[in-house]
């Protein structure tokens, strides 16, 4: 699924890395507002303000697409991300997995495999 988030705050992240998105929960006054982003693959918090645990969900994703912007009342972040659903993507996964482990025994058994001995040589007289 495709969400685009906006972040009042400069917080460059490049196309691909995946990020750890830090969100207020629904049903507090300020739900969906972004406190922090994490990019995992740099290692770089961007961190806009400090809540309790327990007023903040946690979300992974990865950029599709940064956008950052210097607007009047300063800079602004416009992030495209895609979120997976985590079941079928295990799904999806561990149906690749069957296929690619399949495919490499298919090409074992065609190539004779590693496990059998080399063929003995016929011996000559000459």
């Amino acid at each position: 699924m495709e969400r685009t988030l906006v972040i009042a705050a400069s917080a460059p992240v490049p196309r691909g890395n995946r990020i750890e998105i830090t969100q207020v929960r629904q049903g507090e006054t300020d739900a969906g507002a972004v406190t922090a982003v994490h990019d995992l693959d740099r290692g770089i918090r961007y961190r806009l303000r400090e809540l309790p645990r327990e007023r903040v969900d946690v979300w992974r994703a990865q950029v599709r697409e940064c956008t950052v912007t210097d607007t009047a009342r300063g800079p602004q972040t416009t992030l495209v991300v895609i979120t997976a659903d985590r079941a079928g993507d295990a799904e999806q996964a561990l149906a690749e997995a069957d296929a690619a482990a399949a495919a490499a025994k298919a090409e074992s058994d065609r190539w004779g495999g590693a496990d059998r001995p080399p063929a003995e040589e016929p011996q000559r007289f000459w």
